[in-house]
């Protein structure tokens, strides 16, 4: 008797894999980021900007919000981009560090501000590798 396996080659990554991993990665960085935020005013750093305070929740509704438009920016570049991957870091780094620049220049202590960039760089440590992977190199 004779059996034929059929296999199909498997890709990196599925749509609904990455959204997924996009997903809990988002959770965990709006977690980080408001813990880290808590942390930095238990520790007597100023959460004010411009006078007026940022509640500790900001940090992870924001951190959500633009984890999400990462996120939809990875299936994006599933789609349409030759190098899914490599596109997708080099994008999110460069936004990374764009979004440093609003930080670097709020009216805000020098404390205030280094917590708020490390808030930034928490979450993409998070969001950037665990979306990537799932991503076609």
């Amino acid at each position: 008797m004779t059996s034929t396996a059929t296999t199909t080659p498997t890709t990196t990554s599925t749509f609904g894999v990455l959204i997924r991993t996009g997903l809990i990665a988002t959770v965990a960085a709006s977690a980080a980021t408001m813990a880290v935020a808590a942390v930095g005013h238990a520790a007597g750093i100023s959460l004010d900007v411009a006078g007026a305070p940022i509640p500790v929740t900001g940090f992870g509704v924001l951190t959500a919000v633009f984890s999400l438009v990462g996120v939809v920016l990875a299936a994006l570049l599933s789609r349409f981009a030759r190098r899914p991957r490599r596109t997708f870091v080099r994008t999110t780094v460069v936004l990374t560090v764009l979004s440093l620049v609003p930080d670097v220049i709020a009216d805000a202590g020098a404390g205030t501000k280094a917590l708020l960039m490390l808030t930034h760089l928490v979450a993409a440590a998070i969001v950037i590798p665990a979306v990537a992977r799932r991503l076609a190199a």
